[in-house]
């Protein structure tokens, strides 16, 4: 018998054509170099705008400030008759309204967050959900006060009669009541950052804890939250910014009272004052001098306490970016 035997045959490999160099023509050189130039303009008129923007309330401000002496900053009366501009208690509703919105909006985001992106659903239903949630933020902050001096107050009125002791401090508007619609204008922020963070976890890293036995809760806790933190850091730095810059709802909500008995209450259920409210409440009818001038005082705290809230948040950032690198590697 004869054995015939098949050789395969190896086809050669292909052979790429050659790359082909040219010199770049005069106009896409010039475009290139007018393209690097305008971004490199716009990027730096961001830093001119914002610095030519703390120099001109600073200028506004100072003749206030040089005047008194920086009396503002400790005293909690702020009445224009009297030319009395304390801004101590403004400063404290600005601070303690915007934690303890995002310390409930932040929550709620993180955890509707956490449910979008890990298929706790079918896909057609965290789609809508998604869109229904990013929705809230086109919603503009008027109709968000009117909606918590018609739903949230009453509601709240309605929840503390089971609780005399406490309805005796509830008038209606309130920390409270303006922390819980705040807490709401955040949570698009807060659930949208933070759902983008945690879909941005390989999927091997959710195989291998699967594999190792984890169950979802553990490989969710373990995980993927501390690889996705930097974005959810980033999330909550941002709305926490959006929370201090807010004004017409809380204008509509917080009540505007200075408390001057306790002016630094941490009672949610007395109302309030914020430095936004002051501004928006004050400016319009403010005509004297030394009154605009404390305003712009006003304005020029908030704009640094902003600042110093996103500095600290972009420090927390790279700290958090740095370790994980070093445990990456």
């Amino acid at each position: 018998m004869s054995e015939t035997s098949s050789s395969v045959v190896e086809s050669p490999p292909r052979e790429l054509p050659p790359m082909v160099y040219r010199e770049p023509t005069l106009s896409e050189r010039f475009f290139d170099r007018f393209f690097r130039g305008l971004t490199w303009g716009l990027a730096w008129m961001t830093v001119v705008l914002v610095v030519g923007m703390v120099v001109l309330i600073s200028v506004d401000a100072w003749p206030t400030l040089r005047d008194s002496g920086g009396r503002e900053f400790y005293s909690v009366v702020w009445d224009a008759n009297r030319n009395e501009f304390g801004i101590l208690t403004h400063i404290w509703g600005t601070l303690y309204s915007s934690l303890l919105a995002l310390l409930l909006g932040g929550t709620l985001g993180v955890a509707v967050a956490i449910f979008i992106a890990e298929d706790f659903l079918p896909s057609k239903i965290r789609l809508f959900l998604k869109n229904l949630i990013e929705l809230l933020a086109a919603i503009p902050s008027v109709i968000y006060g009117l909606w918590g001096i018609h739903v949230v107050i009453p509601a709240l009125r309605a929840g503390l009669h089971y609780f005399p002791s406490l309805l005796a401090d509830f008038s209606g508007p309130s920390m409270l009541s303006a922390s819980l619609v705040l807490a709401i204008m955040i949570l698009p922020t807060v659930t949208a950052l933070s759902r983008d963070a945690l879909e941005s976890v390989p999927p091997r890293l959710r195989e291998g804890a699967y594999g190792l036995g984890a169950t979802r809760w553990e490989t969710i806790r373990k995980i993927v939250l501390p690889t996705a933190c930097t974005g959810i850091l980033g999330a909550i730095i941002l709305a926490f910014g959006r929370a201090l810059g807010e004004t017409m709802a809380l204008a509509m909500l917080v009540g505007n009272s200075t408390a001057r008995d306790n002016p630094l209450s941490f009672n949610p259920l007395l109302p309030g004052q914020t430095l936004a409210a002051l501004l928006a409440n004050n400016f319009p009818e403010a005509s004297d001098p030394l009154q605009v001038g404390a305003l712009m005082m006003a304005a020029l705290v908030l704009l640094l306490i902003t600042l110093v809230v996103n500095l600290f948040g972009a420090l927390i950032i790279w700290r958090a970016s740095a370790q994980f690198q070093g445990l990456r590697s």
